[in-house]
């Protein structure tokens, strides 16, 4: 992932490493301007208003809608769904190993079980490295089988994983997709210490509710579930 395989200023200041030439040091990908530099760990958030939800804190925005997914059997906070426009980008957040980030093969198990239920998915760059676009099969109401287009983007960060969905007409419009964009950039994912296992949901709050009250949910949920939600106006 392109975010972080980037260097740090520190890591820029020291000069180049073993004698490389810097510019050979410096593999920074090239991001858009509207991008901030995260999704950031707490320890490096920069300061700002955000929604705090626990294991996201989501950066604030006019006119965005915030929805919250709950799993109707654990009541389990299981997403968090930022609303512009008619369109939508859904946030999980997951626990991942020290030594290795996660996205390669979530993004490999996403596209084949996608591929077997009769859709379609395919990879492809973006400003936060390897992407998926899918088409997710569904059953309309009058029994035909139809397709909701997804655009699933995956950024590994230290001991951490997040996976944003992006649906509905920003699919199609890069200017539409941006704002979106530049609020995953600004995401600040709130691990904690204690143990977790591998793809264990980062537990998230309601807006306002203190942290450790709702039980944790394991594993990488479907993304095609959808449970209740508690819509707020930003």
């Amino acid at each position: 992932m392109g975010l972080f395989s980037r260097r740090t200023a520190a890591a820029r200041a020291s000069g180049p490493a073993d004698g490389a030439p810097e510019r050979e040091v410096e593999q920074a990908d090239p991001r858009p301007a509207h991008l901030a530099a995260g999704p950031f760990d707490l320890a490096d958030a920069p300061s700002g208003d955000r929604i705090d939800l626990g294991g996201l804190q989501i950066p604030m925005r006019q006119g965005m809608e915030l929805r919250m997914e709950i799993d109707q059997r654990t009541q389990a906070v299981t997403g968090a769904n930022l609303l512009i426009d008619g369109s939508s980008l859904q946030l999980q957040a997951f626990a991942a190993p020290r030594s290795r980030g996660l996205w390669d093969e979530v993004r490999t198990s996403l596209r084949d079980s996608v591929v077997a239920q009769g859709g379609t998915a395919e990879t492809r760059p973006g400003p936060f490295g390897t992407e998926l676009l899918a088409r997710l099969p569904l059953t309309r109401a009058d029994g035909r089988v139809g397709y909701r287009p997804a655009r699933f983007i995956g950024v590994d960060g230290p001991r951490w994983f997040v996976r944003a969905i992006l649906t509905g007409p920003a699919l199609g419009d890069a200017a539409a997709a941006e704002p979106f964009e530049a609020l995953l950039s600004e995401v600040v994912v709130v691990r904690g210490a204690e143990a977790m296992a591998p793809q264990e949901l980062i537990a998230l709050t309601l807006p306002g509710q203190r942290p450790g009250l709702i039980p944790q949910q394991e594993g990488l949920p479907d993304p095609l579930a959808r449970g209740p939600e508690i819509t707020e106006i930003g």
